[in-house]
């Protein structure tokens, strides 16, 4: 059968980090996006660029008080969020990772959700509410953005300390050396691509300080390769922390977002956003730096021990 299970969970960053909707519903259909795209010759940028026309057509056929038409917006953003992980999964099938196609990924979801929010906020204003509604859509994005970028960076350290995967994690200084040699004459596109992810890592770094640490320590005394101890205890303290991952990204909101469409007020999604969101990263930052700090503490004292 074409769809086998250890076929599909072969294109899973990792079964720890993906979400029950992923696994049960996302990833069968993306894999078989995969399959189809491979064989049609597509490259996962071309995916992900048919995945950015669905989820942008899919946020102005909310602007609509039709019923019909919002749900045709909701078949259309569930399938965008299904080619959106099939481009991933078919540069796993095909052994065609790029930097430039992990950005555009990031991007594409950006836009996505740049068109639903500018649509909810003419549809609010259309219904008879306030033209604030854009400001309050804008704060609501730009906690988006760092809700998913800090969800991103501590999944992606959990890659690199429990299965040893380190191809997601990029120097800055590097980056921004590269950014620096292209042309906006020459390479537009990528350059524009490497300063919203220069811009997205800064944010990143704003706030995940130990986890960081910890990672140079790995890095410098181990020659990044994660001690098995350090892996397993990583793992006991840190997998916990995933269904935290999983509601700051994109699922959670999407289901919120189809509830208020239908039977609720637009102004309740923004409110989700801005209110409980931003209190559960607060509470999932701090807790992973506590977390980091320790397994940072336990790391050298386990070297020290050996060294003595």
């Amino acid at each position: 059968m074409w769809l086998n299970k250890l076929k599909i969970e072969a294109t899973y960053k990792s079964a720890d980090t993906e979400e029950f909707l992923d696994r049960i519903f996302y990833r069968k259909v993306g894999y078989g996006m995969a399959v189809v795209s491979k064989a049609m010759g597509l490259t996962p940028n071309v995916v992900t660029f048919i995945s950015i026309i669905f989820g942008v057509t899919a946020g102005h056929l909310f602007y609509y008080q039709n019923t019909t038409i919002n749900l045709i917006g909701v078949l259309l953003l569930i399938t965008a969020e299904a080619l959106d992980g099939a481009d991933g999964q078919l540069a796993r099938l095909t052994n065609t990772y790029s930097r430039f196609g992990r950005i555009f990924d990031g991007v594409a979801g950006n836009l996505m959700f740049i068109s639903i929010y500018l649509h909810l906020s003419a549809r609010f204003v259309v219904e008879g509410g306030t033209g604030w509604i854009f400001l309050i859509a804008l704060i609501s994005g730009a906690s988006h953005s760092f809700q998913s970028a800090m969800a991103d960076f501590y999944r992606i350290f959990y890659l690199y300390f429990v299965q040893g995967k380190n191809k997601d994690i990029d120097d800055l200084n590097e980056v921004k050396e590269t950014y620096a040699k292209l042309s906006w004459l020459r390479s537009p596109f990528k350059k524009f691509l490497l300063r919203v992810y220069i811009n997205y890592r800064r944010q990143q770094n704003l706030l995940a300080k130990n986890v960081r640490s910890l990672y140079e320590f790995v890095e410098q005394k181990f020659n990044g390769l994660t001690p098995s101890w350090l892996s397993e205890e990583y793992r006991k303290l840190n997998k916990p922390m995933i269904k935290y991952q999983n509601i700051l990204t994109t699922n959670t909101r999407m289901i919120v977002l189809f509830i208020t469409i239908f039977i609720g007020n637009v102004l309740h999604y923004f409110l989700f956003e801005l209110i409980i969101l931003n209190l559960l990263l607060v509470y999932f930052v701090i807790k992973e730096e506590k977390i980091h700090e320790y397994l940072l503490s336990f790391a050298k004292t386990k070297k020290e021990q050996a060294n003595a």
